[in-house]
């Protein structure tokens, strides 16, 4: 769990308004914008990230926050509610649009980060109690995770660009493709589209960025627009 009180440098961030997944969730007026300074917790410091790309993703334990906090001040300057959508996270930008994915039942859910923590060594992220209850956190209490970052402010940009690796008549066939790649840390999606299951790798806001991982990764495939 995260410790509010004990956070001493970050105190309030402006507020954001946008379409996303569920707009209500990411409906903040009136939050004023924080320091990026260093803050310490019980005497270690930690340094939240100036920003960071589409597609940036982190393994690690997610855990959930309830009751014991409900109603009291984020880091961010809201007002902490366990049934919204939102989550802690110790280094990232405040109101950056994640989404979470439990890596034991493959459940997932999008999250707004509005506060710091956890402060427990191995967890990454602390989820509001009704982000955790639809990944199965309230039932396992803590489960290893792949957290992804999809958007900012509220803005889920989630892709520009994306590029096809495969293309399938069995959809067994895809699924085992965009599994090898996400054993390698990649974001990747199916559709399905003229009769065929298509495998992309995701994530990439520019035509540039895509090709450059093309390259630097020696993937086969070709780009394509959202």
């Amino acid at each position: 769990m995260k410790k509010i009180l004990t956070v001493v440098v970050l105190i309030f961030f402006f507020g954001c308004s946008t379409k996303t997944y569920e707009t209500k969730v990411y409906n903040v007026p009136g939050i004023k914008k924080p320091t990026k300074k260093p803050y310490s917790v019980n005497g270690r410091f930690y340094y939240p990230l100036n920003s960071v790309n589409i597609g940036w993703s982190q393994r690690g334990v997610a855990s959930w926050y309830g009751p014991d906090f409900h109603g009291r001040y984020t880091s961010n300057g809201e007002v902490y509610n366990m049934y919204g959508l939102t989550a802690a996270h110790k280094t990232l930008p405040m109101n950056t649009i994640v989404k979470v994915t439990n890596l034991r039942n493959k459940k997932n859910v999008i999250v707004r980060i509005n506060d710091r923590g956890p402060f427990v060594k191995g967890r990454i992220i602390d989820l509001s109690y009704a982000a955790g209850k639809k990944i199965g956190l309230d039932v396992t209490g803590t489960a290893p995770v792949k957290i992804e970052v999809v958007g900012f402010k509220g803005k889920n940009y989630v892709t520009g660009y994306k590029v096809q690796i495969g293309a399938f008549i069995n959809k067994k066939g895809a699924e085992k493709l965009s599994e090898n790649y996400q054993k390698l840390g990649y974001n990747t999606l199916i559709t399905k589209k003229g009769g065929f299951y298509k495998v992309y790798i995701s994530g990439f806001k520019t035509y540039n960025e895509a090709k450059r991982f093309m390259i630097n990764n020696k993937i086969s495939g070709f780009i394509v627009g959202d």
